[in-house]
């Protein structure tokens, strides 16, 4: 009897023990009760009833990584590229992913798949390499929309690679390169287009700079000749009026007469040297006639 208590007793033990449940942190244990769903079990140590309850659905509500297994897409332009990528999601609702869909991992696959070959239909060659933020966030915004009955969320996609064919990848290998022949030989002109500009703009500055000065000279040239003539008249007339003075003074009018006879001895004299014909007055011999002729010309200006 008190074998069967002690097996009784160690069978009940195991049968409280067996309705222990640890549910790690970041987890959630989706519980049935006779097939039905009954409850769900957050983070730490829980009891249901064996042979009643069971743990129908195990849920990480850690963000996993799913990698989108490289697809044929044909772009606009009706090109085919092998695209892959990688995908970010969040199971938000244990028991809408566990009743919602049978399989949301692989749905989501597929529905990323299938909206990425759409949206590579949608644009050309070229742009898929540039609109890569835009076909990321289409794609998200695509699976959102559709697992919101699934418990799931997704938070982002990545396009790994974009794989155009051999033959393409050549012809993009090609214009890139005339693309920077094309960047190089613009620049190359633009720079001599700025030399020659420099250039004529030197020679221009050169020519007003030289022309400033010519004008400078030219005026300063024409000051000092301006001032030398003014200066000139000033002594000619200091001179004129020193003479009119000394003229005026007793014994002035003998002086003149006296100058007036040297300077036309002084000139008769040039003549002759410079001339082997000289003509003279018919009263040259008589000097003092012609004194006084020139002394009635003084008188006169007096």
């Amino acid at each position: 009897m008190s074998t069967f208590f002690l097996i009784f007793t160690g069978l009940v033990v195991l049968i409280i023990i067996s309705g222990v449940r640890v549910v790690p942190q970041q987890s959630a244990f989706i519980i049935e009760r006779l097939g039905k769903f009954y409850v769900t079990l957050q983070a730490g140590v829980s009891y249901i009833v064996p042979f009643i309850d069971r743990v129908a659905y195990r849920h990480t509500l850690k963000e996993q990584t799913i990698d989108i297994p490289e697809q044929i897409c044909i772009t606009r332009d009706n090109v085919q590229v092998g695209v892959d990528g990688v995908i970010f999601i969040q199971v938000f609702d244990p028991q809408m992913s566990s009743y919602g869909i049978s399989n949301y991992l692989f749905s989501i696959i597929q529905l990323a798949q299938t909206t990425m070959r759409s949206e590579i239909g949608k644009i050309d060659l070229d742009k898929t390499f540039e609109e890569r933020t835009v076909i990321n966030s289409a794609i998200v915004g695509s699976i959102n929309d559709a697992s919101r009955t699934w418990g799931v969320k997704i938070l982002r996609y990545e396009i790994k690679n974009i794989i155009p064919p051999e033959t393409v990848l050549r012809a993009m290998e090609k214009q890139m390169q005339a693309e920077r022949e094309k960047r190089a030989i613009i620049l190359q002109s633009e720079g001599e287009k700025q030399s020659a500009i420099n250039v004529a703009e030197g020679q221009k500055q050169k020519v007003v700079l030289e022309s400033e000065a010519v004008s400078q000279k030219q005026i300063n040239e024409a000051t000092g000749q301006a001032e030398a003539i003014r200066a000139i008249a000033n002594a000619t007339a200091d001179g004129i009026k020193a003479v009119a003075k000394a003229v005026e003074s007793e014994g002035g009018m003998e002086a003149v007469q006296l100058r007036v006879a040297e300077k036309l001895v002084e000139q008769y004299g040039k003549l002759a040297k410079e001339s082997t014909t000289l003509i003279l007055p018919a009263n040259f011999g008589d000097i003092s006639s012609l004194i006084a002729t020139a002394m009635s010309v003084v008188k006169k200006t007096k």
